[in-house]
């Protein structure tokens, strides 16, 4: 009897010591990310699957608010209180690095190679920035043009014969405008949100339309204030000053004046959809950005995930494992399935051809282009400022775009220094 409690207790201490050692053995990384709910639960349901698959690895998610998400960051990373991994826009990315927010990620890992064979060549061209590269995607996002399918057969239009021009997107934007008695918009043809979707249709699809280029092949020096440039933003400041189809916070803002089936169409991203197909009784579709002279044009975008820097031993190893869990096949599927965002390897679009919405922004990438930005916040603003200048206080639309031109080659120049 003795013999079989002391081989019990010894049997325990075994156990127990077993225990401890796989105990010191787990690592424990954190995980940042601005809060958006459907984004935060797939992400809970993302870590879990990940644990599983990696027993001795743990991830922590932490959360805040996308207003003062970037203040967080600056404030908790160079004080060592930040997280390992941490969420980001790939236009904030240049600035991050200046910054010393995150590291290079392993060439023997994330080579450029490895980039091109995986993701679209904007996305291994934006992950890069002087020669190495720093952070990895999910998903990416485009561009189109959306509709609402009941106010169209309102308007006397084919609720399945989206405009495929611009000259027949100002026809229908008239067309599906209302007004009441003292000449105030109650329905918007086309929603103009410069501080949504608007400065990037500006910078990267109307500019390019109209033959201009907006930056130089290195980003470095800033051109859309040239004449083909003002043309085209004075197609889009127009439509809100002299035909008023629509103008900046129609009925708060863009999405939520077409969520309330206030708006004909809009110009939004492939991250809406989940969002738009929530809305009830809402009859709505997508269509490729409408053409002009024959030119396509469309802005990529996406968010994307980078080590922090300091961060080394098990705790890189383990990073570098969600990394690539992050960015695996099974995990864009679950991201666009969640979320709407699309798939960042090319290949896996050709399960989604036939899907009348998700097929629409997938062809939207074929013309995309994502914008080299140092500063996303200054340079986003700049052109909202511009439309406003417009909008409110009837300035001329070529001095405006000339002005913030100007006042953005500055911006950058000083980047570079």
């Amino acid at each position: 009897m003795n013999r079989n409690r002391i081989g019990f207790a010894a049997l325990l201490v075994m156990i127990l010591a077993g225990a401890a050692i796989a105990s010191a053995e787990d690592v424990e990384i954190t995980y940042w990310q601005y809060f958006y709910e459907s984004k935060v639960n797939l992400m809970n349901d993302l870590i879990a699957k990940f644990e599983a698959q990696n027993p001795g690895i743990k991830v922590e998610q932490v959360t805040f608010p996308y207003e003062s998400y970037q203040q967080k960051v600056a404030a908790s990373i160079p004080a060592g209180e930040g997280p390992d991994i941490a969420n980001l826009f790939y236009g904030w990315m240049p600035l991050w690095v200046k910054s010393g927010w995150i590291q290079p990620l392993p060439q023997s890992e994330f080579s450029s190679d490895w980039f091109r064979k995986n993701f679209y060549l904007f996305v291994a061209e934006s992950v890069n920035f002087d020669g190495k590269n720093y952070s990895v995607p999910t998903a990416v996002r485009t561009l189109a043009l959306i509709w609402n399918k009941k106010l169209f057969r309102e308007a006397g239009l084919d609720p399945d014969s989206p405009p495929a021009t611009l000259d027949q997107l100002l026809a229908y934007s008239k067309k599906l405008s209302k007004y009441d008695a003292q000449g105030n918009l109650i329905q918007a043809g086309l929603l103009m949100q410069p501080s949504g979707q608007g400065h990037s249709y500006i910078r990267e699809v109307l500019v390019r339309q109209f033959g201009g280029v907006p930056y130089s092949a290195d980003a470095r020096k800033v051109s859309y204030a040239s004449p083909a440039g003002i043309a085209g933003f004075k197609w889009y400041t127009d439509r809100i000053t002299q035909d008023k189809v629509g103008y900046p916070n129609f009925a708060t803002d863009d999405v939520t004046a077409f969520k309330a089936q206030k708006a004909a169409m809009n110009i939004d991203g492939s991250f809406r959809i989940a969002t738009l197909n929530a809305v009830k009784d809402l009859e709505w579709a997508a269509a490729e950005l409408p053409s002009h002279n024959g030119v396509k044009s469309n802005y990529a975008s996406f968010w994307t995930n980078g080590i922090v820097d300091g961060v080394k031993g098990k705790k890189l190893e383990a990073s570098i494992k969600f990394l690539k869990f992050l960015s695996s096949p099974e995990v864009q599927e679950l991201w666009l399935q969640k979320i709407g965002e699309l798939p960042a390897t090319p290949s896996l679009s050709e399960k989604y051809k036939n899907d009348p919405v998700i097929s629409v922004f997938l062809k939207g990438l074929a013309s995309a282009h994502a914008t080299a930005f140092v500063d996303e916040a200054g340079q986003r603003t700049l052109l909202v400022d511009a439309v406003d200048q417009v909008a409110l206080k009837k300035a001329d639309p070529a001095a405006v775009l000339k002005d913030a031109q100007a006042k953005e080659q500055a911006l950058i120049d000083a980047f570079w220094k």
